[in-house]
C-alpha cells in the first residue's frame, strides 16, 4: 500500500493539465492568472500606489497622477485579458468533461441495455424450461417471489 495518497482526477482534468504544462505560454498565462488573484499582488498594489501618490511618483508624477492612471489602465488590460485566457480556459474544461462524461453515460447505458436484453432472455428460457418440465406459471412466480425475499 502507497504511503502518499493519490488524488483521483477526472480524465479531462488530468489532459487539460497535461497540455497546458508542454505549452510555456499557457504556463506563464497560469501563473500571471494565479498571481493576480491572489493577496500578495493586492498588497503590493496597495505599497506601489501608496508611495506613488505619497511622493508624486518620486516627483515625475504629481497630482492628479496621469502617469499612474496610464499605468493602471494598461495594466487592467492585460489583467483582464488574462482573465479572459482563464474563463476560455475553463470553459473548454467543462465541455471536455461534458463530453467525457456524456460517453461514459452512453457506455453506461448500452451496457444496462444489454444486460436487461440479457435478463429478459433468460427469464423467457427459465419460464419455457420450466413449462416444458411441467412446472405452472404460479409455481414460477411463487418460487421467483420466494427467491427474490430471501
Amino acid at each position: 500500500m502507497s504511503t502518499t495518497k493519490e488524488r483521483v482526477q477526472h480524465p479531462s482534468v488530468k489532459a487539460q493539465r497535461i497540455e497546458r504544462h508542454d505549452d510555456p505560454q499557457l504556463r506563464v498565462a497560469d501563473w500571471i492568472t494565479a498571481f493576480a488573484g491572489s493577496m500578495p499582488f493586492v498588497y503590493i498594489h496597495a505599497v506601489i500606489f501608496a508611495v506613488w501618490c505619497a511622493t508624486g511618483g518620486l516627483g515625475v508624477d504629481p497630482f492628479p497622477f496621469q502617469l499612474l492612471t496610464l499605468i493602471v489602465s494598461l495594466e487592467a488590460i492585460f489583467l483582464s485579458t488574462f482573465v479572459m485566457i482563464g474563463q476560455n480556459r475553463q470553459a473548454e474544461l467543462a465541455a471536455r468533461k461534458a463530453s467525457h462524461d456524456y460517453m461514459n453515460q452512453e457506455l453506461k447505458l448500452k451496457e444496462n441495455t444489454d444486460l436487461t436484453r440479457q435478463t429478459h432472455t433468460n427469464t423467457l428460457l427459465i419460464k419455457l424450461l420450466a413449462r416444458k418440465a411441467g412446472i405452472s406459471d404460479t409455481e414460477i412466480a411463487e418460487t421467483l417471489g420466494s427467491a427474490a425475499r430471501a
